[in-house]
């Protein structure tokens, strides 16, 4: 998967932006505020149309404009294909493939994969259980689109029950339905998580115990908030939670309680690990997600590591650096880094980028 070009007009602080990028490594260089993360994260936005960095897409558009665009040409192994994102702040997001308008978020999904790894990511490990959700839930999107609908369905339904919850008087009637949509969508959604977690936690486990020198094994649960996957059992659950969910206004029982238990031997990393585990728990994951695209579909993801050689020793950056071998990788960092490698640099400077 390659991104070939980009161009960028009144997004962030890009007014009008046209580069062409290397198939292997491009290094972006900059002072933190000149606009280097800006760039990988319209990338970003070829894969998902939503930023890494925040919920708001009207926050990307530049403040003196009412409309941004991202356009791009991008490679994958069976294809060509030119995108075009719109981001109004008076409309709601436009998307054409190939100049032809698409109306879900799940058809661009699989053009091009993309894996982030940053700063945050530490929080997959260590913070509360929605971060290890949403990493769930990002990586199946990529690889099954199909999922991410289940997902808006799942919101959906759950916000319209969350309502009836809060109303003065309670239609038991419309209960019983929203948890019979809830049910058939959980049952799937648990589905598609356990087989994810199975899945990459082999990988994980491998990944973590060469780069924690043969030294620790890295385990990976998946923990669901329902006691079974089936959903005539999950539905019986659901009902079973109705007098607290009515005491509480809101529904206690679901998938949007969901967790993900990493350990190491026996220790609880999330809770007991130190930093340099959870930090190596961290990188193990996310080399795990490109090892499972490529496994998918059979070739690799495009790779930003925004920020992140800050945050690591020689040692844990050259073995990146070497696991990202013939990837496509866009490197963010404020000075110029020797790797070795094939690299196209960029050099971003008063909403300029020098090639």
């Amino acid at each position: 998967m390659q991104v070939n070009n980009i161009n960028l007009i009144n997004f962030r602080n890009y007014e009008n932006l046209s580069l062409d990028f290397s198939p292997n490594i491009n290094m972006i260089i900059g002072q933190n505020g000149q606009g280097k993360t800006n760039i990988v994260e319209a990338v970003h936005f070829l894969s998902f149309a939503k930023s890494f960095r925040t919920n708001k897409d009207k926050e990307v558009i530049n403040f003196e404009a009412n409309t941004s665009y991202i356009k791009s040409i991008v490679t994958n192994e069976a294809d060509e294909n030119k995108i075009d994102i719109k981001i109004s702040k008076d409309s709601k997001k436009a998307i054409n493939v190939d100049n032809i308008p698409i109306s879900k978020i799940s058809d661009l999904m699989g053009i091009i994969n993309v894996v982030v790894f940053s700063p945050e990511d530490t929080k997959i490990v260590s913070d509360s259980p929605i971060y290890r959700r949403n990493f769930m839930d990002k990586e199946i999107s990529q690889i099954r689109p199909v999922y991410y609908n289940l997902l808006l369905d799942y919101n959906k339904t759950l916000n319209n029950k969350n309502t009836l919850l809060k109303s003065q008087n309670i239609d038991m009637i419309m209960l019983d339905i929203y948890d019979e949509q809830l049910a058939d969508i959980m049952e799937k959604i648990i589905t598609y998580r356990d087989t994810f977690i199975k899945t990459i936690s082999e990988i994980a486990k491998e990944t973590h115990y060469i780069i924690s020198s043969k030294k620790e094994n890295l385990l990976i649960e998946y923990k669901s908030n329902l006691k079974s996957s089936i959903k005539s059992d999950i539905l019986s659950e659901l009902k079973d939670a109705r007098v607290e969910d009515i005491r509480h206004t809101v529904s206690t029982k679901g998938i949007h309680k969901d967790d993900i238990m990493l350990k190491i031997g026996d220790i609880d990393i999330r809770k007991y690990g130190s930093q340099g585990q959870k930090k190596t728990a961290t990188i193990s994951l996310k080399l795990s997600e490109i090892e499972l695209i490529h496994n998918m579909k059979k070739e690799y993801p495009i790779v930003i590591l925004d920020d992140i050689f800050s945050e690591l020793d020689i040692t844990r950056r050259m073995m990146l650096v070497e696991k990202l071998y013939n990837i496509q990788t866009f490197i963010t960092t404020t000075e110029k880094i020797d790797i070795n490698k094939d690299i196209k640099y960029f050099e971003v400077k008063d909403r300029n980028v020098l090639v």
